[in-house]
């Protein structure tokens, strides 16, 4: 009988790893991360060691070398290099910029992310002087992964919004009224 509850308590046990998200491995008792969770885990770092901190040697730890970027209003990004000149010209326009992250969903190969920037501008963006205004822009970034590093990101986020908060756009609707 006790034998009976011991192979009920380690199938029982077995059952909840499953139903968590971990995948189980033979011959250990460890619960180790799905390739969702490991994507989802990079795709966070990007925000948090990247935009968050400005750590750009994170890029080279989680991006493909021959990754593209696809980011609105600009054209792609096809280097590592490229990435951090843009990722620098952003934190050199809003050096207190923060990201948080609202939803992470992740399915087969890509992660999706919806976010919320916040930054004050305070230096020079594509040509705009520094309106020392605050702005909050939300976003979703789409990463798709290959060998454990994010090898295509689609980006779309609220440009219009941003530049309307600068004041570089007039509201819709006051056409250019002052």
């Amino acid at each position: 009988m006790k034998r009976v509850y011991k192979v009920l308590s380690i199938c029982l046990t077995l059952l909840g790893l499953v139903s968590s998200g971990c995948m189980i491995t033979v011959n250990s008792d460890s619960c180790s991360m799905t390739q969702l969770e490991k994507n989802k885990a990079i795709a966070r770092r990007d925000f948090e060691q990247v935009w968050n901190k400005g750590n750009l040697d994170t890029v080279d730890e989680i991006c493909a070398a021959d990754g593209v970027g696809h980011m609105p209003g600009s054209p792609d990004i096809h280097s590592l290099e490229g990435y951090k000149q843009y990722v620098t010209m952003y934190r050199n326009a809003f050096p207190d910029i923060h990201f948080t992250i609202e939803d992470e969903i992740a399915q087969g190969d890509k992660v999706v992310i919806r976010w919320t920037s916040r930054g004050t501008h305070q230096g020079e963006l594509m040509g705009i002087s520094p309106t020392g205004k605050q702005c909050t822009v939300t976003g979703i970034t789409i990463n798709r992964f290959s060998g454990g590093k994010i090898q295509e990101s689609w980006n779309n986020w609220d440009a219009l919004g941003m530049l309307q908060q600068l004041g570089v756009v007039p509201p819709i609707g006051e056409g250019g009224k002052k």
